[in-house]
């Protein structure tokens, strides 16, 4: 099979991009995405694309699905019903959890803990315990959880979460609950914490496992459910998932462990921009992505996006390795309003969504949103997704004008633009959290947008951050379904092994490393991947003796060839620690965990290259329009971007317009077209 499907599901839209493998042509649908099952919007774009390409869904060789399904049960409440088996003594770990100041400067503020994913009256204690060395201190009671597990039956469990203090460096005792579980619940899936997160910290194991058991259902349903879908379509090659950390799974082993997947929707998108921007030359970047409901941004440095280890979504914060996104309310769909005590304009986090969506969709919106903001000023077409959308400008002046009269300002052009600067700001706001309070000069890296709003808004940001030039990819609104349909297979094996340089040795540490590569390595292997084709990345946990917290260091395991590995990874330490803390102690260097991340070949899918043209837009012009920009309404030229050619430079005020996206340039800016076919915004001289 030629051809792969990327989908992703968004809060608005659902987005599908159909490459042909060997000419690297790109066939895109957008439709709206369905919420009450989201498998009926991808099968709607699926058959929208394919249709385009002249092909039937039979021709489609994999199906790799970047998904909110994990993210949305979390946001919206609506999990399983977990039990819980803990430690006797340890039954409530969940509710002591974290102590949290929010802001270092706000310790009078009392902070409600939210209300654990699973119950008290349904976590039950067993009798045991395992030493911090691994040696068995109390031997399982498994008449006593047997007679736990049969309460929690009677209780209703949907899934249990086993997790044991100190089960991360000996998973026996859990291992057995499991067996007794499958004895005494049939049908509930379980997930131990050895097998979910294996590393120290009883909390943060038990969160993570536990968030594990309360997605699992819901995912492993709509799983089955697409992929059945998928193969009765005449698709047999199979559905992949896109995990939080930028690799794809098979949809068995995503389903097996869900908490992968919540940041899964993002790292698609962070994916397609490390693509488009190295064929555009740049290999570090900040990434822009902004739908109808939020923004995410992520820094990438040499081509790498920064993984994190933990994953955070609403009041969730699990340890599970993520792409390192940061995501505001601030999109397409965010709705503008005046609160009447302070009587200050405020954009987001509210937001329109699919259904009614922003008042000039016709669906029924009233309230104005930063769509409706677009509209009134002129940087938005007639038609929106290929026709499919047509906008209404009057209900979207009739929208907007209620923040006018509420803030008594002169027009309503006048607060369209108060709506746009402020959603600017917050998404600058955003930017500046993955790369100024990282230790990043913004101004050192390229800037790439995409999303259905991120062209719209690019240009502006890249005024607020300096960061230039600001790279519009090709099917920008459809990027992160590129991402997944052009991303690789990977998987990740951890352990933690706490030991002072002092008590290591290099051989020691590169066995530990070796040994988790091979884990990894398998798991890719049973998923039809050969070894030959692996890539393997290392990395540790590092932090100085007697500190509370470590950061990630990534290793090269040839210095390990000669003896300096450990010295090596005593420098890379010192250097990450003084970028974030501007400071250094003598104190000796402490390893914590060690991991390994094993990934498959990327898919060779050709770029597409433009014919070269003489720097003359003038041939894709289609007419021009009345925008207002910086308080003043002026005249822009309109582009069809299928028409430009590489080297075609356009000058600002400009409108291009395409399928799944629009892109303003602004004034005193221009936009250059790369043979790639991504648009490359810089001020002019």
């Amino acid at each position: 099979m030629r051809y792969r499907l990327g989908v992703d599901v968004g809060g608005t839209f659902t987005d599908i991009l159909l490459i042909d493998e060997e000419s690297g042509r790109t066939f895109r649908a957008k439709t709206p995405s369905t919420p009450h099952d989201q498998s009926v919007g991808v099968l709607a774009g699926m058959r929208k694309a394919a249709e385009e390409a002249g092909i039937s869904p039979g021709e489609i060789g994999q199906v790799l699905h970047g998904t909110t399904v994990a993210t949305n049960a979390v946001l919206e409440g609506k999990g399983a019903k977990v039990g819980l088996v803990t430690t006797r003594g340890f039954r409530q770990v969940l509710q002591i959890a974290r102590s949290f100041v929010p802001g270092g400067l706000a310790g009078w503020i009392i902070w409600p803990k939210p209300e654990p994913l699973a119950a008290l009256e349904n976590t039950i204690e067993a009798t045991e315990r395992i030493g911090a060395d691994g040696s068995v201190v109390t031997e399982l009671d498994e008449d006593g959880v047997r007679e736990g597990l049969r309460r929690l039956g009677e209780s209703g469990v949907e899934a249990l979460a086993v997790s044991l203090i100190n089960s991360y460096v000996n998973g026996a005792h859990e291992r057995r609950i499991a067996e007794i579980a499958a004895e005494e619940l049939p049908g509930v899936p379980v997930s131990v914490s050895s097998r979910v997160l294996p590393e120290l910290r009883e909390y943060e194991r038990t969160i993570t496992t536990v968030a594990n058991g309360y997605v699992q259902p819901q995912v492993a349903r709509y799983m089955d459910g697409l992929a059945g879908k998928i193969t009765e379509a005449g698709v047999d090659g199979g559905l992949y998932i896109l995990r939080s950390d930028g690799g794809l799974a098979s949809a068995e082993i995503a389903a097996r462990n869900p908490v992968s997947l919540l940041m899964s929707g993002p790292a698609g998108g962070v994916t397609g921009a490390i693509w488009a921007a190295n064929q555009a030359g740049f290999s570090d970047l900040l990434t822009f992505d902004m739908g109808g409901t939020s923004t995410d941004v992520a820094l990438v440095q040499d081509g790498t996006a920064r993984i994190g280890r933990e994953t955070s979504v609403g009041d969730l914060t699990v340890r599970a390795a993520s792409v390192d996104v940061r995501t505001v309310g601030a999109g397409g769909g965010s709705i503008a309003h005046v609160p009447e005590l302070t009587r200050a304009l405020r954009v987001g986090p509210q937001s329109a969504g699919a259904e009614p969506g922003p008042a000039a969709y016709g669906k029924g919106g009233a309230e104005p949103t930063v769509t409706d903001a677009n509209v009134v000023l002129g940087n938005l077409p007639a038609e929106l997704a290929g026709g499919e959308i047509t906008l209404d400008r009057a209900a979207a002046r009739a929208a907007v004008g209620t923040v006018a009269e509420a803030m008594g300002l002169p027009s309503v052009e006048a607060a369209a633009q108060g709506i746009i600067d402020i959603v600017n700001e917050n998404m600058f706001g955003a930017l500046r959290l993955v790369s100024v309070q990282q230790g990043f000069d913004p101004r050192d890296f390229a800037l790439v947008a995409f999303g259905g709003a991120g062209p719209l808004h690019a240009n502006a940001l890249g005024r607020l951050t300096g960061a230039w030039p600001v790279i519009i990819p090709p099917s920008p609104g459809v990027l992160c379904a590129y991402g997944d349909a052009t991303t690789s297979m990977r998987d990740e094996a951890a352990r933690t092994y706490i030991r002072r340089f002092g008590e290591l040795t290099d051989a020691e540490l590169h066995g530990i490393l070796t040994e988790l590569a091979e884990t990894a390595a398998a798991t890719l292997e049973a998923q039809g991947v050969p070894r030959d084709g692996h890539t393997v990345t290392y990395q540790v946990d590092l932090r100085y003796h007697g500190q509370g917290f470590e950061i990630p260091v990534p290793v090269d395991i040839a210095t390990f060839d000669g003896g300096g590995g450990l010295a090596a990874l005593g420098k890379a330490f010192d250097a990450a620690h003084e970028r974030l803390f501007s400071f250094l102690l003598s104190n000796e260097h402490e390893l914590v965990s060690a991991r390994a991340a094993v990934s498959g070949p990327r898919p060779n899918v050709q770029a597409p290259e433009l014919p070269k043209g003489d720097g003359d837009p003038a041939a894709a012009a289609s007419g021009t329009t009345r925008v207002y920009v910086d308080g003043a309404e002026t005249e822009a030229t309109v582009y069809d971007r299928t028409l430009l050619r590489a080297g075609d430079v356009i000058p600002g005020p400009a409108i291009v317009t395409e399928m799944d996206s629009t892109t303003l340039v602004l004034p005193g800016h221009a936009a250059t077209v790369h043979v790639g076919g991504s648009l490359l915004i810089r001020p002019e001289a």
